[in-house]
């Protein structure tokens, strides 16, 4: 698996600790914006910057589209969060962070779902992969 650099890893551990904080005071079962606003308040809380509903752009080819996507969070300009309450994290919410994550180009992202029993199952970091002749990207994931 690619290395992040220390400081990458040491605000996914603050989102984690974060994460199952919230989880564990509210529970599960809840909508996904209950989530949402109490995890901007507890990263905010810890001192960490944090933009929630962050609309944007796409180009193609010639064209930009506007707003073409928003991401749940971005926490530190560095790691892209996707929040879901559902039964279980599927292929589609992987392939959509895979998505952010090359167009962002951002190192990481995590998909964090507040409705598993255990906040820990229901965590992956997808890290973004760049091959040493900086072209190709790929991404891969982990919990």
């Amino acid at each position: 698996m690619t290395e992040l650099p220390d400081y990458i890893n040491q605000i996914s551990r603050q989102v984690f600790d974060a994460a199952v904080h919230v989880h564990s005071t509210l529970g599960p079962g809840l909508l996904e914006k209950a989530y949402e606003e109490c995890l901007f308040y507890t990263l905010q809380k810890r001192g960490l910057k944090v933009a929630k509903q962050v609309e944007l752009p796409i180009i193609f080819e010639e064209l930009t589209v506007s707003n073409a996507f928003r991401l749940d969070m971005l926490v530190e300009d560095q790691i892209i969060l996707e929040l879901k309450s559902c039964e279980a994290i599927s292929p589609l919410h992987m392939a959509q962070i895979y998505t952010y994550l090359k167009l962002t180009k951002k190192p990481l992202g995590m998909i964090l779902n507040f409705n598993s029993r255990l906040m820990k199952d229901g965590i992956k970091r997808v890290i973004m992969t760049q091959q040493a002749n900086g072209e190709k990207h790929d991404c891969k994931s982990s919990n």
